[in-house]
């Protein structure tokens, strides 16, 4: 079943709180979960469904059955291994996020151009040249990168990884790529989603407000 890129993404909020919940929590209700997001009960309990997975009425959902219709339907435990292009900051940052790991995501290594970077270990990620991404991307059967390179970067990178084989990029730049049809493209919006939240924010205070 295909399930729209929004369900996934509150798919994935849920598997927050059911990872959260204490052992002796066997039951969770949409009601809570709605809660503690700030949405409606109903869009829970719509969501749920594409995981053929009812709830008991008046008691809610049986939490580890939930969690792991959750982490079977996305695909928690097929783990798919991973470059980061880009050392700096925010690739860094990726890089020392080890809990990538639990969604079934495994970097393997990180790229980059600067030779003070080259060679350095972050978190236990080795910083290559960049020019031996195709190489290690065969031996390895890896077809996914994130980027996460400086604007001005971004395309010459890009450009890159599609002749290098990779067929997955997960973009992080601020930038819209131009690549090749069989390489697709997940832009991460960081500056959409921030404004989106402050626009949301001024929503909620003028609705108070009147």
């Amino acid at each position: 079943m295909n399930i729209p890129d929004k369900v996934v993404n509150r798919l994935t909020l849920y598997h927050f709180i059911l990872e959260d919940m204490r052992d002796d929590e066997k039951y969770i209700s949409s009601t809570r979960i709605a809660s503690l997001l700030n949405i409606d009960d109903s869009q829970v309990r719509k969501d749920l469904k594409y995981l053929k997975n009812s709830g008991k009425c008046r008691v809610g959902y049986e939490v580890k059955q939930l969690k792991h219709r959750i982490e079977e339907q996305l695909g928690f435990k097929q783990t798919r291994d991973a470059f980061i292009v880009g050392a700096g900051n925010l690739g860094s940052a990726l890089a020392k996020y080890d809990s990538f790991k639990d969604y079934g995501l495994n970097i393997l290594a990180m790229f980059d151009k600067d030779s003070k970077k080259i060679g350095t270990i972050i978190n236990g990620k080795e910083v290559f040249d960049l020019s031996r991404v195709g190489n290690l991307a065969s031996r390895l059967n890896v077809d996914i990168a994130i980027l996460t390179v400086p604007k001005e970067y971004a395309q010459g990178a890009a450009n890159y990884l599609a002749g290098a084989g990779i067929k997955y990029i997960w973009n992080f730049t601020p930038c819209i790529l131009d690549v090749p049809r069989d390489v697709k493209i997940w832009n991460e919006n960081l500056i959409g989603s921030f404004l989106q939240f402050t626009n949301n924010e001024e929503e909620e205070e003028y609705k108070n407000d009147n």
